[in-house]
């Protein structure tokens, strides 16, 4: 190889890696990942990812190398593929509802996420009682759901108003889920509706994008500025 050609190499090299940190930065903006990162960034930690369809695992080990990913839903074959279950440790395919946990360890992880699955739920409430002490002595847990503005909001495809998702079964509030941490040992660091400026900004550029590529507008372009996500970042006590 020629000196050019190594040129060229060690420049598309460059490149990838400049495009990679961009995407990965870009992803931190996300609320589910911000947290993470805030507390852990490049650290070692063992995540419990509740509701890890739609290739969850492979984003998430992505942004977070040095996480020791743990999966849990109902059908592990969700939008997941071969490259998902490789980079997870253990895959619990389990129906929350019935509220048997004890293929789980007790005290074991730093952090659990659960963002949009409670509303699938009629007993989210006791899910999360269930689930807390799975999670170590302060440790992390950071939930996301529609809101009760969602009741209000149009309906879009992909989901603005609650009703546009048929399998939703129960609208949370933060006053709710903030008294079953409170009961469960955890203390509430941040709560309230998901506002991210970032997403907001973007918004007419995503929308445009869609439009562009002859695609419906999705909902999630619009669910920061119409407020309707919630989410609790809760620690638990040490």
């Amino acid at each position: 190889m020629n000196f050019k050609s190594l040129l060229n190499n060690y420049r598309l090299r460059l490149l990838f890696f400049m495009l990679e940190s961009i995407k990965r930065k870009a992803s931190l903006l996300n609320y589910k990942f911000g947290f993470i990162n805030k507390q852990f960034g490049s650290k070692n930690f063992k995540l419990l990812d509740v509701g890890c369809g739609n290739h969850s695992p492979s984003k998430t080990k992505f942004i977070f190398p040095n996480c020791e990913y743990y999966g849990l839903d109902l059908d592990k074959t969700y939008n997941n593929d071969s490259k998902d279950f490789e980079v997870t440790k253990e895959f619990y395919e389990l129906d929350l509802t019935k509220l048997d946990y004890s293929i789980i360890p007790d005290n074991y992880f730093d952090f659990i996420r659960m963002a949009h699955v409670i509303e699938h739920l009629y007993n989210g409430d006791e899910v999360l009682r269930k689930l807390l002490p799975k999670l170590k002595k302060g440790g992390f847990f950071y939930i996301e759901y529609p809101g009760k503005k969602s009741l209000s909001l149009p309906g879009m495809h992909g989901t603005l108003n609650f009703h546009d998702d048929p399998t939703h079964v129960r609208v949370y509030s933060v006053q709710e889920l903030q008294k079953v941490f409170e009961v469960g040992g955890c203390k509430v660091l941040r709560s309230g509706t998901r506002r991210n400026p970032w997403n907001i900004l973007a918004m007419p550029a995503r929308a445009v994008g869609s439009l562009i590529k002859g695609k419906k507008l999705e909902a999630n372009i619009f669910w920061d500025i119409t407020g309707f996500a919630e989410y609790l970042f809760v620690q638990k006590n040490k």
